[in-house]
């Protein structure tokens, strides 16, 4: 009997088809794939797996019993435990209080409720410990890093009796040793016969781990297969419908001047030059992400760097924006307006390019988003759409219109390709290439390897912010080099 299943699932958003006659199991013990491009209807599905939505037709049957979720909170008590690919953790309260929110361990005094803080730690630790994670459970949880909030997220996942475990873009934030240390938690929970919802756009993990894998495309599950009965190239053309072609550095392209240099006077020195990318490796806590912010005028204290040869102070973000620095940040709910509409992000860092005297040209507003629209391939194409009800995908492609539509010729890009499907990775991929032979400058942060090697023109390896190795496409330019630098 499946631990979870689905029966002829529909789902419409106004005029939007999310799916249609979906049907998907999941046996316990079972590692189920799911993937598709963005807005294929992977999140809606198991959004109604895990009760946040109702279908508007269709079945949803738990170790057998029908259900019919009121809430995210019905589906949890059923024994299904969605981990989400944003953050839903609580940044003022302590991991412990996070790993086990929903159910923390009361005593009584004098006859009233108050939290057991030792058996609180306590049960926190030893979750933490199962899952081989080094944090502290009495840290503040808005004081660590994006893939150790992560790690909290899956920590509370485990501190529930779970019968079905939905994961979300797991391995997005995490580095090679916490994927490989999440790989040995997903195979314990496997041998105790839990059934697992893997959702990834990294198709290697789900050739690597899953039992049976479903393929979305356009809201419907068009293929349905068992490990190795799919080639690479045949999954790509389930989940697209095309074959896909990737963006790589031209070699042969000559740079013709320095665009950025800096922060000037310490490590680590930067230097992009026109039509190149200049990858930064490094991982968990190497500082890439931080000095792509002081480049951008995030840092606590102002930066002086040099912009096309003139002397720039950043002490803000728009002294950056003024200079044509853009950046694109790891975290999308930092660089975008959920709250509005796809327009109003395109425009809302431009508005003194486009506007006359005090007045907005609101036709030339609409052909520049237009234009924009069609070149980056937003989908759905509707410029009063707003931004949180876009994919993952398309969030980040209406980032890299902002600064098209602007004077940017530096862009700045932290993991631009995090938690997307390989359709739009690979349209990201080409915006980028574009842009840098348009005469841009790029630098690129990615945990990818073999990402930052395909694209970069050069390479710089980080390590606790300091520079450990520098490569170039005339030196030893390969994955292990790399990998050596930044300690294996």
């Amino acid at each position: 009997m499946p631990a979870i299943e689905a029966r002829g699932l529909h789902k419409r958003f106004q005029a939007t088809r999310a799916l249609e006659d979906v049907s998907f199991a999941v046996e316990p013990g079972e590692i189920h794939a799911l993937i598709g491009e963005n807005g294929a209807g992977k999140s809606t599905l198991i959004k109604i797996l895990g009760g946040v939505y109702r279908p508007d037709r269709g079945a949803v049957a738990v170790a057998g019993a029908p259900r019919r979720f009121a809430g995210p909170g019905e589906a949890l008590a059923s024994g299904i435990v969605t981990i989400p690919q944003e953050m839903r953790v609580v940044p003022a309260l302590g991991v412990a209080e996070n790993v086990l929110i929903g159910h923390l361990p009361m005593r009584r005094v004098l006859g009233l409720p108050v939290l057991d803080r030792a058996e609180m730690a306590r049960r926190a630790a030893d979750i933490l410990d199962r899952l081989g994670i080094d944090i502290d459970p009495g840290a503040r949880v808005d004081r660590l890093g994006y893939a150790e909030r992560q790690l909290v997220m899956i920590a509370r996942a485990l501190s529930h009796e779970a019968l079905v475990v939905i994961l979300d873009e797991p391995t997005a934030a995490l580095e090679a040793r916490e994927v490989e240390r999440l790989f040995r938690v997903i195979a314990a929970l496997k041998a105790d016969g839990v059934a697992i919802v893997y959702v990834s756009h990294r198709l290697d993990e789900v050739e690597a781990l899953a039992d049976l894998c479903t393929v979305l495309r356009d809201g419907r599950a068009v293929e349905r297969f068992a490990r190795g009965e799919r080639g690479r190239a045949d999954i790509v053309r389930a989940m697209t419908g095309r074959d896909i072609e990737t963006a790589h550095a031209d070699p042969g392209a000559a740079s013709t001047g320095i665009l950025l240099r800096g922060p000037l006077g310490g490590e680590p020195e930067v230097a992009v030059g026109e039509g190149r990318v200049l990858g930064l490796a490094g991982l968990l806590g190497s500082g890439t992400t931080e000095l792509l912010h002081r480049l951008f005028g995030g840092a606590r204290h102002a930066v002086e760097i040099e912009k096309s040869g003139a002397p720039v102070r950043l002490g803000r973000p728009a002294d950056a924006i003024r200079a044509g620095i853009g950046l694109v940040p790891g975290e999308r709910a930092l660089g975008l307006a959920m709250a509005l509409t796809v327009r109003e992000n395109i425009v809302l860092p431009n508005l003194p390019w486009l506007a006359r005297g005090l007045r907005l040209n609101r036709e030339e507003i609409d052909r520049l988003v237009a234009r924009l629209i069609e070149s980056v391939d937003i989908r759905p194409p509707d410029p009063d759409r707003t931004v949180r009800q876009l994919s993952g995908g398309n969030q980040q492609k209406v980032i890299f219109a902002r600064w098209l539509a602007g004077h940017a010729d530096v862009l700045l890009l932290d993991e631009p390709t995090h938690g997307i499907d390989i359709g739009a990775k690979a349209q990201i991929h080409r915006l980028m290439r574009r842009f840098v032979e348009d005469g841009g400058g790029i630098v690129l942060a990615s945990a990818e390897m073999e990402e930052l090697l395909a694209v970069s023109d050069s390479v710089l390896a980080m390590r606790r912010g300091l520079t450990v190795g520098r490569f170039s496409r005339d030196g030893d330019y390969t994955e292990a080099a790399l990998r050596a630098a930044l300690g294996g």
